[in-house]
């Protein structure tokens, strides 16, 4: 799904084909018109390439039906509508809002943020999408006027109250006050201003005695209380400051009161948060700022104003869910039923005014911004057995923080982006234009690792994660769905051909302490056999090393089912994950083996998982037999990524676990079990295993490259 944003000259056809891709295959349209913006979201069904074809197709979608919302539609809808051959459908705009609000808030993990101007490092907090439950919320609205929500679920909701003041009082008095018309240009004048010289101060009027009251000295007593006296008036006017310290003190005075209304009618309307949007709001620091004291304040640090990446995009995303809701009803045989799946952001494939870069978002001329979002076909849930999915963040470092961490980091990927491009035009070598894309592939990644640098906030919560997401994103958009098949072929034919007798030197450890001992140091040998890779196991004691528990409970329990987050192709998953799930299903124990949806740098995939079950099972008796009987089976974890993010798994891999009995999950690799879910713990026990292959991470840790990690917590 993408969602654009245009304002101004909406005749720069050229421009705008350029920027909504996919638009010839567009099957269900929305619009949302406002008097200066058009917000247009739209499904278009993109090609993937495979890897072994040299040609791609994607067959056309039947465009079918518009929703429209804003106060332009019945101007502009029925031309719209008549233009694209589809049905002209008027939505509700409240219902709009809620529904688009819900739909970010469940879908992108990082939407919410709080800010904190005092914060020199970052002003921006993300709040991840399992943080807390958000329902039921008020959602603040502000408009040309301000409309305050309660939301109960996409279906329960209701308008308790609002304000006639709002982005049209800033606006109008400020062209009253000023004499500038635009919009932008009044934000940008009120950030320079010093509203001191309108207002009256808590401190102007008690003169150091405020702290018998309890207040400090630079809370506001009265807004543009000073103009009270004409002769004042007189000689601010000649002020050469004068405008921008009157929008100020106007913006300050607007956005208190409304942050104290917020939070009367949270009193009235008890609510877990409080989101503020509309024109007035949308990633404008100033008012960010001032609501947020505002919430703290008449709270009294109980709430927290609370603001959306993508709060400009809500009503036209909500236009669209109802739109194909409608049409759903209207054709049954013909029903689109991505808007039931998870979404997730494509960070690549959206426009700078798209993306979240904190600055005034939409200046004079014409200008479109893009939000991209892709439907992932399943749904994605909250991993179960996690011990406090409320608190639960996969990321080990938040980059956005840590300044040391995201120079390294960025530098980092940056610098593997020439192997990645590389790898990527080896797996497609009988195609011709491979390395013109895969140059472009390089340009546009180190585009975006700029903008990075300068803004780590750009896409929520930066961290390595993202900066892997983002990579795959990128190969993916320019048709590299599998940068390393080659790589993984030539690891898994040269693993498989170890496989015989790599299983039998094990059988003949006779003591199972010593043949346990045995397959977690042949765990481990396999994740150092990543790609370019030439060491082995340290000799323990590891920098964390945590076996001897392990082998202790490993000796006293049978473990009901036990789940594996498997890592790398090759050597890792076929001489390291197996040997050691073989090991639980001699012992009647039932072995999950979950791994990446869609291809990842040279991570095993699931599909990739199963055909080598059929080869493997030729090998060895015990894996042939369990395959068969089901008591080794594979599931994908929903992703396709080189980290692990247990706050979007797979529904059917979550639904195995609570079924089958989980009682042990054990993470393998780096990503999965260093860079995120390093201090995570479950309902069960855990066992984590890697070797760290970066010497920043390895200095942080205390340790040396190739140091080892084997950490297991028994509930």
């Amino acid at each position: 799904m993408s969602v654009a944003g245009f304002t101004d000259n909406i005749d720069n056809r050229v421009t705008v084909e350029n920027t909504l891709k996919g638009l010839k295959h567009a099957k269900q349209f929305a619009f949302d018109i406002g008097s200066s913006l058009v917000k247009i979201a739209y499904s278009s069904t993109v090609s993937r390439s495979k890897t072994t074809l040299d040609g791609h197709e994607c067959e056309s979608g039947e465009r079918r039906t518009a929703a429209f919302a804003g106060a332009g539609i019945y101007e502009y809808g029925p031309v719209i509508a008549d233009a694209l051959h589809v049905d002209f459908k008027k939505v509700d705009d409240m219902e709009c809002l809620v529904r688009g609000n819900n739909f970010l808030l469940n879908n992108i993990c990082d939407e919410a943020f709080t800010y904190d101007h005092h914060n020199e490092v970052c002003k921006y907090s993300f709040e991840t999408i399992n943080a807390k439950p958000y329902l039921p919320y008020l959602l603040v609205h502000i408009g040309t006027g301000t409309s305050v929500y309660r939301v109960e679920s996409d279906v329960k909701y209701e308008r308790i109250g609002g304000s006639s003041i709002g982005g049209g009082a800033f606006f109008g008095l400020g062209n009253l006050l000023t004499d500038v018309y635009d919009f932008d240009e009044l934000m940008r004048m009120a950030e320079e201003g010093d509203h001191r010289n309108m207002d009256v101060l808590i401190a102007d009027i008690y003169e150091g005695r405020t702290h018998n009251l309890g207040l400090p000295d630079d809370i506001i007593a009265g807004s543009f209380g000073r103009c009270a006296n004409s002769e004042f008036v007189r000689k601010v006017r000649q002020d050469p400051n004068y405008k921008i310290n009157v929008l100020r003190s106007l913006l300050l005075m607007i956005s208190n009161s409304l942050g104290q209304v917020a939070v009367l009618y949270s009193s009235l309307f008890p609510t877990n948060r409080i989101y503020f949007g509309g024109f007035f709001v949308r990633n404008h620091p100033i008012v960010m700022r001032t609501i947020s004291f505002a919430v703290d304040y008449w709270s009294k640090g109980k709430m927290q104003a609370q603001f959306l990446r993508h709060e400009g995009y809500t009503a036209v995303i909500g236009a669209f869910l109802l739109g194909q809701e409608m049409h759903n009803e209207k054709c049954p045989h013909d029903a689109d039923t991505s808007y039931k799946y998870s979404w997730k952001e494509h960070y690549a494939g959206s426009t700078e005014l798209g993306r979240f870069v904190p600055t005034a978002p939409l200046s004079s001329g014409f200008n479109v911004g893009v939000l991209e979002m892709e439907c992932c076909d399943i749904k994605l849930e909250a991993f179960p057995l996690l011990k406090n999915s409320v608190v639960y963040c996969p990321d080990s470092v938040s980059l956005n923080n840590d300044t040391e961490a995201r120079k390294f980091w960025i530098s980092c990927m940056a610098d593997s982006i020439h192997k990645t491009v590389y790898k990527a035009i080896e797996s497609q070598n009988c195609c011709n234009d491979a390395s013109e894309r895969a140059e472009i592939v390089k340009k546009k990644y180190l585009s975006h690792l700029k903008i990075l640098r300068e803004k780590p906030f750009a896409y929520g919560c930066c961290n390595v994660r993202n900066l892997l997401d983002l990579r795959e994103q990128i190969l993916n958009e320019y048709l590299f769905d599998d940068a390393y098949l080659n790589q993984k072929k030539r690891e898994n034919d040269l693993a498989l051909s170890e496989l015989r007798y790599r299983l039998e030197a094990i059988d003949r450890i006779n003591d199972p302490r010593e043949r346990q001992l045995a397959v977690v140091k042949g765990l481990l040998a396999g994740n150092v056999f990543d790609w370019g890779a030439k060491e082995v196991v340290q000799q323990r004691k590891w920098l964390l090393d945590d076996v001897d528990d392990w082998l202790e409970v490993f000796e006293n329990k049978k473990y009901c089912c036990v789940l594996i987050f498997a890592d790398n192709s090759g050597a890792d998953v076929i001489l390291g994950v197996l040997p050691f799930a073989r090991e639980f299903l001699k012992r009647g124990t039932k072995v999950i083996i979950a791994c990446n949806r869609s291809p990842a740098l040279n991570d095993i995939t699931a599909p990739e998982m199963l055909d080598l079950l059929e080869r493997i099972s030729e090998v060895d008796e015990i894996l042939c037999n369990a395959v068969k009987k089901k008591m080794l089976i594979v599931s994908d974890n929903g992703q396709g990524s080189p980290c692990l993010d247990l706050r979007r798994v797979n529904s059917s891999l979550c639904e195995l676990a609570v079924n089958n009995g989980v009682d042990l999950v054990v993470i393998e690799g780096m990503g999965r079990a260093i860079h995120t879910n390093f201090d995570v713990e479950f309902t069960c026990d855990s066992l984590k295993v890697a070797v760290i292959k970066t010497k920043w991470l390895a200095d942080r840790l205390g340790g040396q490259v190739f140091s080892v990690v084997c950490k297991f917590h028994k509930v």
